[in-house]
Parts: structure tokens; C-alpha cells; sequence
């Protein structure tokens, strides 16, 4: 190995792979196996070594990444959460430009995510015992809410007060997800259509005492 002209030390490959690629290939390889881990027995289940065990790597690399399981919990919730966001956005920018369409195409893309991978549900929706998933989970819907909050602050002609729009947000944001919750539960008989039409129209209803979805639309797009 040696020194480029500016000082900068290059990263070592080993096999074709730099060392910044195999860090991250066995970060994703611990956060899968937590997630299957969780999927299948609950947070009990998800323990430093049955991570890797399942994940084929010993504990330093475990520690290469996460001071402890609490950590690699918290990374796991703000990971899905943020691939769930983007999917979000990719579907509200393609959706015609009408703020119905965007809104109805953010429902969908939103439960789409949820379905695509049968282990998110139980990371993203169901409550837990331990503190660290509870928290992530707090943050992640308190982050959605100020999203949603902010954007109805730019699209509405008269701005809600900013403490009702948040709040206002947050009752959306939290019980679109409970009731999300139970659909997958199977403790309400509806179509997938059916639900997203609700959520869309719930979203809608919102007005200027309130907060409005994001949808990525500019004033006057709407």
C-alpha cells in the first residue's frame, strides 16, 4: 500500500473490494439478520450473538458497527423508515400533478413498502417492549409529522398556528399507522384499494386548522 501525492491513504482491496464496501456489505448483513431475527421471535430474538450467528460473522465486526443491540435496533427502525420515505416521494413525484393523485399515490407506495417485505411490518407497526425500538419508533412517526406539518405550512394560503399543525399531524401520522396495523392484522375485511382510498381521503380532508400531507407539490400546483 503506499501514499497518494496528496497524503490521503487509499483503502485497502482485498479480492476486488475495497475495505469501505465490506464494511457496509456486513452492516447490511447484521441488519438483515436482526430483522429476520425480529420478524420471527420478537425482540427477545434479536440478541448480539444470534445476530451473528445468522448474519455468518463474529463480534468484532458486530462491534465494527454498533456499541450494542439497542443501537443496531435503532439504526434498523431509521433504515426502513427512510427507504419507506423514498419510495414515498419516487411515487408522489410520478403520480399525475393534481394534489388527489399525489396523495392517493403516497398511500399506496406507503402500504406497497409495508407489503413488499413481509418482516417490516413487525419492525415498522407493532409495538415493543424494549425502549430503544419504542423510541425509534416515536421518532419515526414524530418525523413524518413534522414533514407533513411543514409542507401544509407552505402549500396553505393562511397557515395553521405551527403548534396545531403539528399536532394535528401527528394524530394523522400515528393513527394512519395503527390503523394500517390492523388491516394486516386481519381485523378489518377490506380490499388494499379500499384502505388506500380511505387513507387518501382521510389525508385530504385535513384543512386549514390543520396540517396537509406531503405531496411534494409547490404552491399553486394544487
Amino acid at each position: 500500500m503506499h501514499n497518494d501525492s496528496d497524503g490521503a491513504t487509499p483503502s485497502r482491496v482485498y479480492g476486488g473490494v475495497a475495505a469501505e464496501e465490506r464494511r457496509s456489505r456486513r452492516r447490511g448483513a447484521l441488519l438483515d439478520a436482526a430483522l429476520d431475527l425480529l420478524a420471527e421471535g420478537g425482540a427477545p430474538a434479536v440478541t448480539k450473538r444470534a445476530v451473528c450467528v445468522k448474519a455468518r460473522l463474529n463480534d468484532r465486526y458486530f462491534y465494527e458497527q454498533f456499541t450494542d443491540r439497542d443501537a443496531l435496533l435503532s439504526a434498523l427502525v431509521e433504515e426502513h423508515t427512510a427507504l419507506g420515505i423514498a419510495a414515498v416521494v419516487t411515487a408522489t413525484h410520478d403520480a399525475a400533478p393534481d394534489i388527489d393523485s399525489q396523495v392517493r399515490a403516497a398511500a399506496d407506495a406507503s402500504l406497497g413498502f409495508l407489503l413488499a417485505d413481509p418482516r417490516r411490518p413487525a419492525l415498522l407497526l407493532n409495538a415493543h417492549s424494549t425502549e430503544a425500538l419504542q423510541d425509534a419508533r416515536l421518532a419515526t412517526q414524530h418525523a413524518i409529522a413534522r414533514a407533513m406539518s411543514a409542507v401544509g405550512r407552505e402549500l396553505l394560503a393562511e397557515p395553521a398556528d405551527p403548534l396545531d399543525a403539528d399536532m394535528t399531524a401527528y394524530s394523522v401520522v400515528s393513527g394512519t399507522l395503527e390503523l394500517v396495523a390492523a388491516w394486516m392484522r386481519g381485523e378489518f375485511d377490506t380490499t388494499r384499494e379500499h384502505l388506500t382510498d380511505l387513507i387518501a381521503s382521510l389525508l385530504l380532508s385535513i384543512d386549514n386548522r390543520g396540517a396537509l400531507p406531503v405531496t411534494g407539490a409547490k404552491p399553486g400546483t394544487a
